[in-house]
């Protein structure tokens, strides 16, 4: 019974209980220009509760792992520079909850 009630500590764990249908291409796109000015120390890389964005290894480009996307567009309202562009995924892609 224990085990049966493990709770999702991780972002993993909780990402787990997510199906995806990834799209062949992304729907999301980032400026770089626009992100590089960024006011606000860019708000997409603590923002996403999914990890969508990471900065590259370099310090430079902000890298999209959009196949992680839970599609609940919280980095497009946050990114007041208007440097992410969100849309849901098109033709039945993206995410389907397991428990939900």
């Amino acid at each position: 019974m224990a085990t049966e009630a493990k709770l999702l500590s991780t972002i993993e764990d909780k990402l787990y209980v997510v199906q995806y249908h990834h799209a062949k291409e992304s729907h999301i796109s980032v400026d770089q220009d626009i992100c590089r000015n960024c006011s606000i120390d860019r708000i997409c890389l603590t923002i996403c509760p999914a990890r969508v964005y990471e900065q590259h290894e370099d310090g430079g480009e902000i890298v999209v792992n959009y196949e992680n996307c839970l599609e609940c567009g919280t980095c497009w309202v946050a990114c007041t520079e208007g440097a992410i562009d969100w849309r849901n995924p098109q033709g039945g892609f993206g995410v389907r909850f397991r428990n939900g």
